[in-house]
């Protein structure tokens, strides 16, 4: 098994071996994973974080050792909590280093962080505050920083940003947590899921108080959430019909 880690600012991950490929997802700087298989200039590769499967070009990450992999692994996440930063490589220049970039192995690239970290699990009042640190950012398919992010992208960066892992795609994140009855039960922070017209979950949002939630449609914004679903007030009609609301934590 080899293993590797992202040592640019962004670099996409795609369905297939092709840069003509969709983008179904996306590494910030300092994530690490696991190589599956090599196929000439691209890898297949599966994130530590999440699991998640995808390729990547090979000239977008750094191979690093079984024992890197492992330490990466055991230690607690730090991750930079600015809404955009910087690095200064080992050639002196800057990179910039988006919200929710792991910090950990750093030291190893040789850079210079002078931002602000974070780490360790956050009260779940916290999450709301972490969501509105991209409000109206752009939605783009597969995006998880505030260039550009999607729905699930944005739930599951904002509860990273907590000390929380879920998982990447709307629908295995409706996998986890404990479903609720009626939406008067759910709390800021928990998960509301909206499925599309086979019943297929395609989308996700963050609770916050009084009805409202926030979530990707067209880029992150806030908007009404009733027993229908999200009620958007400037088409003044429902956009998305409520599937479920679970709690996470």
């Amino acid at each position: 098994m080899q293993y590797g880690i992202c040592h640019l600012s962004i670099a996409p991950i795609r369905f297939l071996a092709s840069h003509q490929s969709e983008m179904i997802s996306q590494i910030l700087y300092g994530e690490h994973f696991k190589i599956l298989e090599e196929r000439g200039k691209w890898s297949k590769i599966r994130l530590a974080f999440d699991g998640y499967e995808a390729f990547i070009n090979n000239k977008q990450y750094l191979k690093i050792g079984e024992d890197e992999y492992n330490r990466l692994q055991n230690e607690s996440l730090k991750l930079s909590s600015d809404l955009l930063s910087y690095v200064v490589n080992d050639q002196g220049y800057l990179m910039s280093v988006p919200l929710g970039s792991s910090l950990n192995f750093i030291q190893n690239f040789r850079h210079v962080f002078e931002g602000e970290v974070s780490s360790g699990i956050k009260q779940k009042k916290n999450l709301v505050h972490s969501a509105l640190l991209y409000l109206n950012c752009p939605y783009c398919w597969g995006g998880k920083s505030p260039l550009g992010i999607d729905a699930s992208g944005l739930t599951q960066m904002v509860y990273k940003l907590n000390g929380q892992r879920i998982k990447r795609t709307s629908a295995e994140q409706a996998t986890q947590g404990i479903a609720l009855s009626f939406i008067e039960e759910s709390e800021p922070g928990d998960l509301a899921f909206f499925d599309n017209h086979e019943g297929v979950i395609d989308h996700v949002g963050i609770m916050m108080q009084d009805n409202y939630i926030i979530h990707v449609d067209g880029m992150v914004r806030i908007d009404r959430i009733d027993h229908s679903g999200i009620f958007n007030v400037d088409l003044k009609r429902h956009t998305h019909q409520l599937r479920v609301i679970k709690k996470i934590i």
